[in-house]
């Protein structure tokens, strides 16, 4: 039987990671993972996000836990700000609306503007932290293999 000792250590940590986050993947497919996870977060759709999150991913073929990391980035004590800041939005593009309905379609609207703001911001910060990382582990991998 495994220890919790040994299940939580570092090594147990790096193992799960490498085989859930894919090296065999391209950056440009991890990036859009992550940014349409992101996309996720910002939807009105609280409690079912990261539900959203895996349905999404599996019939898109992404990576799901980069989706699923990418849709608990938006953090809770950001909600307030995201949500105020959508609702202005979908006012701003919906003026005639009013009452529920509107304030409904407003925050839709709102939030589908700020999420897709967001998933683009990330998968550019993404694909290119990644393609970054990659070069350099195959530069470093070059100099090392020189150095032998």
């Amino acid at each position: 039987m495994i220890s919790l000792r040994r299940m939580c250590s570092p090594h147990q940590w790096r193992q799960w990671l490498a085989m859930v986050v894919s090296l065999d993947e391209s950056p440009w497919r991890m990036a859009l993972a992550l940014a349409v996870g992101v996309f996720i977060s910002f939807t009105p759709f609280w409690g079912f996000q990261t539900l959203l999150a895996l349905v999404v991913a599996t019939v898109g073929r992404l990576n799901p836990a980069l989706t699923i990391a990418g849709t608990w980035l938006n953090l809770p004590w950001f909600a307030p700000f995201v949500y105020a800041g959508a609702l202005k939005i979908g006012a701003a593009l919906l003026p005639h609306l009013s009452g529920v309905a509107g304030l409904s379609a407003w925050l839709l609207l709102g939030t589908t503007a700020l999420g897709i703001a967001a998933g683009v911001l990330t998968w550019i910060i993404a694909y290119a932290a990644i393609r970054a990382r990659r070069a350099r582990r195959r530069r470093d991998a070059e100099q090392s293999r020189h150095a032998a």
